[in-house]
């Protein structure tokens, strides 16, 4: 199983998500865009993940104890280096807070967390090509987007194909 712990979006901010898309969008844009059912905030991604492997995550994060966060999104942004265009959400206290014990429960069962700063997005499109400059153009225009309380997080089954990513949910974890 590749997996990974993540943050599934309200629908508010779906449907302003799929509108700022809607207006970016273009035919032969050169874009692999990700299905609306398919966004959310990333805590942690796991990979390949065994039945042992799974059973400890789930226990472990059965176990968190944890508050319920605010999620603000920010800016439509692109990562350069991966041709990425996404949705910035704001690192709140309690969201960072989440994504550290997350990351902490699932050492305990051999996963490492990544070495870079923890930076929250909700992934909107993909570059098929290297340049870059279109990605950007498409962008300038900003969209404030709705802020939303996140009462749980899921642990997330990633499944690869021709056409993208696609994810199924695997375990349901509230926040208080």
């Amino acid at each position: 199983m590749r997996l990974f712990v993540g943050i599934p979006l309200a629908a508010a901010a779906i449907g302003e998500l799929s509108a700022a898309v809607e207006r970016l969008r273009t035919h032969g844009d050169g874009l692999r865009w990700t299905a609306p059912e398919s966004w959310h905030i990333t805590l942690q991604f796991l990979g390949n993940t065994s039945p042992e492997q799974y059973e400890c995550v789930v226990a472990r994060l059965r176990g968190l104890d944890l508050p319920p966060a605010a999620i603000e999104l920010e800016a439509l942004g692109c990562f350069n280096r991966t041709g990425v265009i996404f949705a910035g959400v704001r690192v709140s206290p309690e969201l960072l807070l989440i994504q550290q014990r997350v990351t902490a429960a699932t050492a305990l069962c051999g996963f490492v967390g990544e070495a870079r700063a923890y930076q929250p997005h909700i992934t909107l499109a993909r570059s098929k090509g290297k340049d870059r400059s279109r990605l950007k153009a498409k962008i300038s225009r900003q969209t404030r987007f709705t802020s939303f309380v996140a009462g749980e997080f899921l642990l997330y089954e990633s499944f690869l194909g021709a056409a993208g990513s696609r994810y199924e949910v695997r375990e349901h974890f509230s926040l208080r």
